[in-house]
This record gives structure tokens, sequence and C-alpha cells, in this order.
């Protein structure tokens, strides 16, 4: 069985995929946030 050594894995792309992730939650949020408010004002 092979040594392992902590930290010494490479996980940009894993890193990467988290960002997009992040990225893509937080925009989504903040679409549904304007929407709720433009229905809120505009839909009575």
């Amino acid at each position: 069985m092979a040594d392992h050594q902590h930290g010494s894995m490479d996980i940009t792309v894993q890193e990467n995929t988290y960002n997009g992730f992040i990225t893509f939650v937080t925009r989504f949020c903040v679409a549904m946030i304007v929407l709720a408010v433009f229905l809120a004002i505009f839909a009575t």
C-alpha cells in the first residue's frame, strides 16, 4: 500500500468546482431576491 502524505494531492480542480458552485448559488439567490422584489412591486 502506498504511503499517503497529508496535503500532497493536487486539488485545484476540486477548488475550481467548489468556487464555481458557490458563485452560481450566490448569483441565483440574488436573482431570486430581485425577482421577488420585482413581483412585490409590479404584480398587484
